[in-house]
């Protein structure tokens, strides 16, 4: 951990005691190469657009800045508490959480309120808290727009904020959304702007160009330190001998924490079902599980109680777990970008771990451009006899419907494969 840390001190940046307190109770003391670049603008006023990845501590360096603009400063005049102060934007429910953990973490000795709202669950709950007012709101744009449209908040009052995954808004479709807060806010010369990004591209250098006043940009590079820092290995299986070797490799491997990525829902409730049906313990996190089971999925795989997650790219960018050993590309994904995303998962703030990928008929096409993006070929690795295992059948698994008033209910049960499925009358 520490080749990852800088020798720049917390303490020497003139950080409000109240910070400085949550900081050594968590236990940090250097800065990382992201805050150490982008706090001392941030501390100084200074707008900022940085390209980094969850896992470089971008989130400690936005929320303190956040934090000392606000205690610094105070709020404006004839503010209400239906004016929050600070504004966060994420694109995922997950990373909406992590911030708000972060931020109870790092903001636990300032006195500010401090929520975070997302979709999917306690609609009631989260507006009522927002309506009896918060300093600090962080959330997700569908639910953040609709309760500003019910008046729950208004942005007048704004004096920062912060655009995490700002190039994962676009991808999913939420940069109108984001726009729509930004336009009614103060003017970006009246506010503190932070906005991050993996990729500093075209589209979010324009979007920093339009709501931020004259941003600095800080760049990382993590893409490469995290290929660098990843033991790579390539199997060319064909596609029906791919449940085969992801059983027999772990079986073969010491992995404690396994991320399997696969390239849809379908494929990772297949490959659910047969690794429990061979004795594996584990789970699938896709787009469309239930919010409230989602991060109980991830409560279990970060602290160890669930030794394998299946999923899809939900979960390749945007979290923070900690410790994964094991990556293994079940899919090739069909953009190199992903495929970087993904092993990054493992070999996290300057560790080391491995990524094991499968490049079969159906997304060997992805391959060359992969190796093109990574600047090297992936080393392949033979099928060794008695490395493809002798599979039992598949589990029966639970069906979940995120919706509460399906006619068939929260769960049932389905068989593994077609085959198992029970004829109904």
């Amino acid at each position: 951990m520490d080749q990852h840390l800088t020798e720049l001190r917390f303490e020497s940046l003139g950080l409000a005691e109240s910070l400085l307190k949550s900081l050594r109770e968590a236990g940090f003391s250097r800065c990382t190469p992201i805050q150490a670049q982008a706090l001392p603008l941030l501390l100084k006023g200074q707008d900022v657009a940085g390209q980094a990845q969850t896992g470089t501590g971008k989130t400690a360096a936005f929320l303190l800045a956040l934090y000392q603009k606000l205690l610094v400063h105070g709020p404006r005049p004839g503010r209400r508490s239906s004016q929050p102060r600070a504004l966060v934007v994420a694109p995922t429910r997950e990373l909406a959480v992590q911030i708000y953990k972060d931020a109870e973490v790092l903001g636990r000795h300032t006195g500010f309120k401090q929520t975070v709202v997302y979709g999917g669950e306690n609609y009631d709950k989260q507006r009522d808290t927002v309506a009896a007012g918060v300093d600090i709101l962080i959330g997700t744009p569908g639910r953040l727009i609709d309760y500003f449209k019910q008046h729950v908040f208004d942005l007048k009052a704004l004096d920062v904020m912060v655009l995490d995954e700002a190039d994962r808004m676009f991808d999913m479709g939420f940069i109108a959304d984001v726009r729509f807060l930004m336009r009614r806010m103060p003017h970006p010369t009246e506010r503190l702007n932070m906005l991050f990004s993996a990729t500093l591209s075209y589209r979010v250098m324009e979007l920093s160009y339009e709501h931020m006043n004259n941003a600095q940009f800080v760049r990382i590079e993590p893409d490469k330190v995290t290929v660098d820092q990843v033991r790579q290995v390539l199997y060319l299986p064909a596609t029906n001998e791919k449940i085969a070797l992801l059983v027999g490799l772990l079986r073969h491997l010491e992995a404690h924490r396994t991320m399997v990525f696969v390239n849809t829902k379908r494929v990772a409730e297949n490959v659910e079902a047969y690794l429990k049906g061979n004795g594996f313990n584990a789970a699938v996190l896709s787009g469309d599980v239930p919010q409230n089971k989602r991060l109980r999925l991830l409560k279990e795989f970060t602290e160890g109680q669930l030794p394998i997650l299946v999923t899809t790219d939900v979960a390749s960018r945007g979290l923070h777990i900690p410790d994964v050993s094991h990556v293994i590309n079940f899919d090739l994904p069909q953009d190199a970008e992903d495929y970087v995303h993904r092993i990054g998962r493992t070999a996290r703030a300057g560790a080391e771990g491995d990524a094991i990928s499968f490049a079969c008929e159906e997304y060997s096409f992805s391959l060359p451009d992969i190796e093109r993006y990574i600047g090297h070929a992936i080393p392949r690795e033979s099928l060794q006899p008695g490395l493809l295992a002798e599979l039992q059948p598949p589990a029966r698994r639970e069906r979940y419907y995120a919706h509460p008033h399906h006619p068939r209910g929260g769960k049932r049960h389905e068989g593994g494969h077609r085959g198992s499925q029970r004829r109904r009358r």
